[in-house]
């Protein structure tokens, strides 16, 4: 009779144990599974101390309940396994007969009428009604990106994407059973021919209309199953997997919506700035003098000298004003930090404004006229409106006057409502208050802040003192519920020789900045 061992302390159940006493097995439900129980030719042998006994009564039908539950699972896979095979091959007979299967337009139809999705103008494209049935709608033909597919046996819904618009396509008859209808995959690049209806009474689609199709072209199918774009970033998949494959995460609602309100936002200050006479101008990206501070710069080398990305174009921005009046540019800033939260971009776009001959007060109100009116072409456009909505539901217009809450004074608000500084102490002057305690205060106070007149030593060297406190400057960062710091700003000094000692304080050559300190002379 054979002897099966287990040890449970120092048996393996896994390669390269085969339950001999020199290899012996971890439990008895393995040795089971490895040698299948016969009391007539086995017998199992568990290590107990120094000793190997035949496994207890207990253990033994403990064991055998275990291994009769895995035969179970192992004839259920098996049984999966034949009923996934029967399923591919007729799976693969269809595609066969689908291949049989041709379509070709219909020469006889009216010809179709190229548009885009956005196209609605009743006199160009007119919509079936799906009341009377009555008249005929427009036969047109639209390109895009498979964003919706829904197959049933003999209908086909597809909801077509070009970036401004979905469209609910119905595909019918031989037009399912082709080959490409039958492999048509999400984000396929396909053109669909057919005629424009209105949805049926108590269905529902994107504009309330569909297009009836009577043929279509597949331009390129995308990657299906392991590789499909739902597989590959699907909604619960770790944000480096979506930061690694951002041009596919691109096209989901959520990501496509923020960059359409994003484009709508950018269109908004361009209006605004020209509302408010102010110029576009186009500074360099690739400079040799820094703005916010050198630890944060990127350099490369320039032809045998050095020169960094901008961090700001605001100092190139102030060199255009005597020629071009109010100017403004919207372009990409850059800062090396490598630090992973919502703050931190090595990349992103700045759109910074410089105006001539204006007090501090007179910038407060410019941005807060800015911001409000770019908020308000937004939500004028009823597409973004809907957007913002659907992103943001409890967004609300920013309320004017914004709070003017000078440094001094938030340090006071920080320490009566016991917010402490980063390093858990009451808030004294000369901190830099932390994000945290900015959000915190804004969200309390739950309304728009300009926060003012922070100290010297924690500002840019070009900003200028508060004549009636020369501690601080007249700078502003502008706080928003929910969000934080999303504006800043500030007076320039206008002396020669302040610009210098701002050179000193901060131990910057002023060599490289020859071109800025001469708008001081």
């Amino acid at each position: 009779m054979a002897s099966i061992y287990v040890d449970e302390a120092k048996g393996h159940d896994a390669a390269p144990a085969t339950g001999t006493e020199d290899a012996p097995f971890k439990t008895l439900l393995y040795a089971y599974i490895q040698h299948a129980p016969d009391p007539q030719s086995k017998k199992y042998l568990v290590r107990t101390g120094d000793e190997w006994k035949p496994a207890s009564k207990s253990a033994t039908k403990k064991a055998g309940n275990l291994y009769e539950q895995h035969k179970k699972k192992e004839a259920k896979q098996v049984e999966l396994a034949e009923r996934q095979k029967d399923q591919d091959r007729q799976r693969q007979h269809a595609l066969e007969e689908a291949k049989k299967v041709t379509i070709k337009e219909d020469p006889t139809l009216p010809k179709a009428l190229k548009i885009k999705i956005a196209d609605k103008n009743p006199m160009t494209v007119k919509v079936r009604s799906a009341t009377d049935g009555k008249g005929s709608g427009t036969r047109v033909r639209v390109s895009g990106w498979v964003h919706r597919l829904r197959a049933q046996k003999e209908v086909m819904f597809v909801t077509l994407k070009d970036g401004y618009g979905l469209l609910q396509c119905v595909l019918q008859g031989d037009l399912v059973k082709t080959y490409d209808a039958q492999t048509l995959t999400l984000e396929s690049t396909i053109t669909i021919y057919g005629e424009m209806c209105e949805v049926p009474l108590k269905q529902h689609a994107p504009d309330n209309r569909e297009l009836h199709a009577d043929y279509f072209e597949v331009y390129g199918k995308a990657p299906g199953d392991k590789e499909s774009i739902g597989t590959i970033v699907a909604p619960d998949a770790d944000p480096q997997t979506k930061m690694d494959h951002r041009h596919l995460v691109i096209r989901g609602d959520t990501a496509s919506s923020i960059l359409k309100v994003r484009a709508t936002l950018l269109e908004a200050f361009a209006q605004t700035f020209k509302e408010l006479r102010l110029r576009q101008v186009t500074p360099p990206c690739m400079v040799q003098t820094q703005v916010e501070g050198g630890a944060t710069l990127f350099s490369f080398d320039y032809y045998g000298q050095k020169a960094y990305l901008t961090q700001s174009s605001q100092l190139y921005l102030e060199t255009c004003l005597p020629a071009l009046g109010d100017v403004y540019c919207i372009a990409e800033s850059y800062r090396a930090e490598k630090s992973l939260t919502r703050r931190h971009l090595s990349e992103y776009t700045h759109i910074e404004g410089e105006l001539a001959f204006i007090t501090f007060d007179d910038l407060l109100e410019h941005l807060e006229t800015l911001m409000t009116r770019v908020v308000d072409i937004a939500l004028a456009d009823p597409e973004t409106a809907g957007y913002i909505k659907e992103l943001n539901p409890d967004f609300k217009r920013p309320t004017v006057p914004f709070l003017r809450m000078k440094y001094a004074d938030a340090l006071v608000w920080l320490n009566e409502h016991d917010i402490l500084n980063e390093e858990g102490k009451p808030h004294a002057f000369g901190d830099d208050i932390a994000e945290a305690a900015e959000r915190k205060m804004t969200d309390i106070i739950n309304r728009p802040i300009f926060l003012t007149h922070f100290p010297v030593e924690i500002k840019s060297f070009y900003m200028k003192k508060d004549p009636e406190d020369l501690r601080v400057t007249e700078s502003v960062d502008c706080l928003m519920p929910g969000v934080g710091e999303i504006v800043g700003g500030s007076m320039r000094m206008e002396g020669y020789e302040e610009l210098l000692e701002g050179y000193a304080r901060e131990g910057i050559d002023p060599k490289p900045y020859y071109w800025y300190t001469d708008q001081r002379k």
